[in-house]
């Protein structure tokens, strides 16, 4: 059963477990699915990539450069439940699980998700998440949390809404013992290297071990950014090295290792 996305969750409870997954795809070199939710997002990024693109990028040739092109989207209107999501996984070697969205923390389901991929599959869960909202993370083995800025101006001109939730959130999941990483995405003008040094720097009063990795931005149509060059992303490295043992980053050169991504759903 497909369930769309104007039908209540409660009308199927009972019946089977609903879900907003919408969308998985699968690199079978790493046994790596990329699962992805469909959840009204609790920030309003003014550069979210997903009003532009609902598949996985790993199945796109060229993500960073076709994105510029592209129109808005439909948000999806079929999901698939929980029994369905074990179903369409069947026998497939699945070693690690990358939980995405808008916001995978916002589904009800996601305990359920995370306990069956554990149990089924005994996958490695990996939650990425903007640390809004804290969820059930029982069966979740890493997070990635990413922290947008910590300049609170700076993140509320950016999301919509205050960081403050956010910021005691990112001490409360490292206070779970949990494996945790931090990323930030670059963007020039906005979110620059003496910003990302600043969430460095606040990453290091929590842990200078948590591991941060810092992505490049590229462009997305109705922004005014530039994509952030090479340079840009390795000072911005280098400034959060001063305060972190781990960091990390993206540039927009970098090539795809492994084999290409194919679409379970």
């Amino acid at each position: 059963m497909v369930y769309t996305a104007d039908r209540e969750l409660r009308d199927v409870v009972g019946v089977t477990t609903p879900t907003t997954v919408y969308h998985m795809a699968y690199e079978p070199s790493y046994g790596s699915l990329d699962i992805h939710f469909w959840t009204h997002c609790n920030l309003s990024c003014r550069a979210c990539y997903a009003r532009y693109e609902l598949d996985d990028f790993s199945l796109l040739d060229d993500p960073t450069g076709q994105m510029i092109h592209k129109t808005k989207v439909k948000p999806p209107q079929d999901f698939l439940s929980l029994e369905e999501v074990k179903e369409r996984l069947s026998g497939l070697d699945i070693r690690y699980v990358i939980l995405v969205g808008t916001e995978p923390s916002l589904d009800p389901s996601l305990p359920q998700v995370t306990k069956m991929l554990k149990e089924d599959f005994k996958a490695y869960n990996m939650l990425l998440t903007n640390g809004v909202r804290l969820t059930d993370m029982t069966h979740v083995d890493e997070v990635m949390f990413s922290l947008k800025a910590l300049d609170e101006d700076i993140y509320l001109d950016y999301t919509g809404r205050s960081n403050k939730k956010v910021l005691d959130n990112l001490k409360k999941i490292y206070d779970t013992g949990k494996k945790l990483q931090v990323e930030t995405v670059l963007i020039p003008g906005l979110i620059d290297e003496y910003q990302v040094e600043k969430v460095a720097h606040f990453i290091a009063g929590i842990d200078p071990e948590i591991p941060y990795r810092i992505d490049a931005y590229f462009r997305v149509p109705d922004c005014p950014w530039e994509d952030a060059i090479n340079e840009e992303v390795e000072r911005a490295a280098s400034l959060a090295s001063k305060h972190l043992k781990h960091v990390s980053y993206l540039t927009l050169d970098m090539k795809r290792i492994g084999d290409k991504a194919v679409r379970i759903v």
